[in-house]
């Protein structure tokens, strides 16, 4: 009942900083330079959090599944059909975490594709590419969710936590963009809020399905895979999409200093994760 507290808590924190973060544009004007760290940050908080948190938590997840041999079997004689079935399942893995990861990166590609397919046709035939641009941005928000869920599930609250900071830095700067975008469009303030509200809103509700989705009920019905480290690996796919195109739309026109300072932010956010989690175990043991 706690991991279900905290997610929900999480979950209402990120709703409303996502609302916040969007509202900026409509009571204030924010630099492009100062906004562009921001986002950078996010980006290097992806690529550190994928590399170093989720994909060695959905491995572990995943071999956790494979039960351990039971010293009986191998008084009984039992011991080497027993080794035998672990090996295959163990080799079994190991091309699941392979083929999760590229599922996650190809759905994120294939999003970003159809959503530039149909904004270049709208504005291509004379129409209003905002709807388009929301949906894409809700669909992104919602696959952020899958991850924290999945995080919620591994009853490890130092996972959830690096989780969370990553999805928030990354969600931050897509609503100022968001709403950014749907101002410089011409749409009216209520509809700009209701858009952002969709957005908002995407991420927690996805975190809570998946969460439920993948609980214990979940994970007794599949027996050869544990959903948690599915889910996992899958988001981590995602996350390198998302900080991958982030850091290679480089700005040349940008300052020599700026490009600087964006590279030491992009750094620095990459390794934050792997520091955040080792002083977690310190901490633990």
């Amino acid at each position: 009942m706690e991991e279900t507290t905290f997610l929900i808590l999480l979950s209402i924190v990120m709703l409303v900083g996502s609302y916040l973060a969007g509202s900026i544009p409509l009571v204030m004007t924010m630099s492009e330079a100062k906004l562009q760290l921001v986002s950078v940050f996010g980006a290097g908080l992806l690529v550190g959090t994928a590399l170093s948190v989720i994909i060695p938590e959905g491995i572990r997840a995943l071999f956790e599944s494979v039960k351990p041999i039971p010293q009986k079997h191998i008084v009984n004689g039992a011991s080497e059909d027993t080794l035998t079935v672990m090996s295959e399942a163990t080799e079994h893995l190991h091309s699941v975490i392979g083929l999760t990861l590229v599922i996650g990166f190809v759905v994120m590609l294939l999003i970003d594709q159809i959503s530039a397919t149909f904004q270049r046709d709208v504005e291509g035939g004379g129409g209003r590419p905002k709807i388009t641009a929301t949906i894409g941005l809700v669909v992104h928000s919602a696959v952020d969710g899958v991850a924290l869920g999945a995080a919620a599930s591994t009853t490890h609250t130092s996972v959830e936590l690096i989780v969370f900071v990553a999805i928030m830095l990354h969600k931050a700067p897509a609503a100022f963009g968001l709403v950014s975008f749907l101002m410089h469009e011409g749409l009216d303030r209520k509809r700009i809020k209701k858009h952002l509200a969709f957005f908002s809103f995407s991420a927690p509700l996805m975190a809570l399905l998946t969460y439920f989705s993948i609980g214990q009920e979940g994970k007794e019905t599949l027996s050869t895979l544990n959903a948690t480290g599915i889910a996992m690996l899958f988001s981590a796919g995602t996350f390198l999409y998302v900080a991958t195109v982030h850091s290679s739309r480089v700005d040349i026109t940008t300052s020599f200093h700026l490009r600087v300072r964006k590279c030491l932010a992009y750094k620095i956010k990459m390794l934050s994760p792997v520091i955040s989690s080792f002083g977690w175990e310190l901490n633990c043991r």
